[in-house]
């Protein structure tokens, strides 16, 4: 079973820049897409971005696309979300998970491995 752990949550300014980690422990994830999500309060949990077991496709959410981008490092089984350019509605806790192959259209009502998720908070 492949675990994982979020980390690099913070607070920042609007129009700062933080980058998230996604690694994972038990076993690698080398071979398994991974997905960046989040749940803001009184929100339901949104896909945010993906990448495949290579590194070599990527999905972005429309909110995202052109500030975040997520990468990996299979040797080190990590996951980073690189995020720029944020704003405040970006506040949320964001978690990680292995997801299904095939893109953000297969997410829906899976039942997702969730770690603690790490906070991320924009301030105005």
């Amino acid at each position: 079973q492949v675990q994982l752990v979020e980390s690099g949550g913070g607070l920042v300014q609007a129009g700062g820049s933080l980058r998230l980690s996604c690694a994972a422990s038990g076993h690698t994830f080398s071979g398994y897409p991974v997905g960046w999500f989040r749940q803001a309060p009184g929100k339901e949990r949104e896909f945010v971005a993906a990448i495949n077991w290579s590194g070599g496709r990527t999905y972005y959410a429309d909110s995202v696309k052109g500030r975040f981008t997520i990468s990996r490092d299979n040797a080190k089984n990590t996951v980073y979300l690189q995020m720029n350019s944020l704003k405040p509605e970006d506040t949320a806790v964001y978690y990680c998970a292995v997801v299904p192959t095939g893109g953000p259209q297969n997410y829906k009502d899976k039942n997702l491995n969730w770690g603690q998720g790490t906070q991320v908070t924009v301030s105005s």
